[in-house]
């Protein structure tokens, strides 16, 4: 029994590396692609925003002498290189899927317009989202969280490499403890690192659930669209 039908996946770019320090690990990348055609075979529709931080990060990029600027814009081109890397992965094992991104690039990918974006959706294509928000000075985290609202998406499924929200590092603390709930008052006053705060007031104010779940581990993207308690969800007060 399916708990969301549109969905929203999150995912980071340094996800794709697997162990590696840069780049792409083909098996982090199959493993992506066989939970993204289970999921869709069961009739979900969804959507991703994938970041580029296996590639370049814009906020690292400062450090090296790049103005914020260039460095989110670069962050944004990595954004669309790893996205026609999962389009890839996803279309060997027969799962049609699309690339849109925010900055015009017509001989790589489709610009984005929300109307055709939601029309993909619902022929039954896998939409990935690169190049962000084509602003600086927002995250891929902020990416997600406005185009999961501006799709209608049932929720924002964030897949980490941790299973939930802690009070404080599980890799750093053993007696840190996993929270099943939280608000976004209470994810945004404890800085519990969720997401950035324009992420998170996006979602706050539009009514969309976030659930913070491991997507490294097999067969949970199709538990979290089933509603399985593998994670955290991130909700007003007044949800259920």
């Amino acid at each position: 029994m399916l708990k969301y039908k549109r969905i929203l996946l999150k995912l980071s770019g340094e996800a794709l590396a697997g162990n590696k320090e840069f780049g792409f690990s083909n098996e982090v990348l199959e493993s992506f692609a066989k939970q993204i055609k289970d999921v869709h075979e069961k009739g979900v529709e969804i959507a991703i925003v994938i970041g580029g931080g296996n590639i370049f990060r814009g906020i690292s990029g400062m450090e090296k002498g790049f103005d914020r600027v260039t460095g989110d814009t670069m962050g944004m081109l990595a954004t669309i290189m790893n996205g026609l890397a999962l389009q890839n992965a996803i279309e060997s094992i027969g799962v049609p899927t699309r690339v849109m991104t925010a900055l015009q690039m017509p001989q790589v990918a489709e610009l984005y317009i929300r109307r055709k974006a939601i029309r993909h959706l619902e022929k039954g294509r896998v939409v990935i989202f690169g190049g962000g928000t084509s602003n600086p000075y927002f995250t891929t985290d902020s990416s997600g969280a406005l185009r999961a609202v501006e799709i209608q998406a049932d929720v924002l499924a964030k897949g980490t490499k941790v299973d939930g929200i802690y009070d404080k590092d599980p890799m750093k603390f053993d007696d840190a403890v996993r929270y099943d709930t939280v608000t976004f008052d209470e994810a945004i006053s404890k800085n519990l690192g969720v997401m950035d705060t324009a992420a998170l007031s996006l979602c706050r104010e539009n009514q969309m659930p976030i659930v913070v779940f491991n997507a490294l581990e097999e067969g949970n993207i199709l538990k979290m669209a089933q509603g399985e308690d593998i994670g955290t969800t991130v909700k007003n007060k007044n949800i259920r």
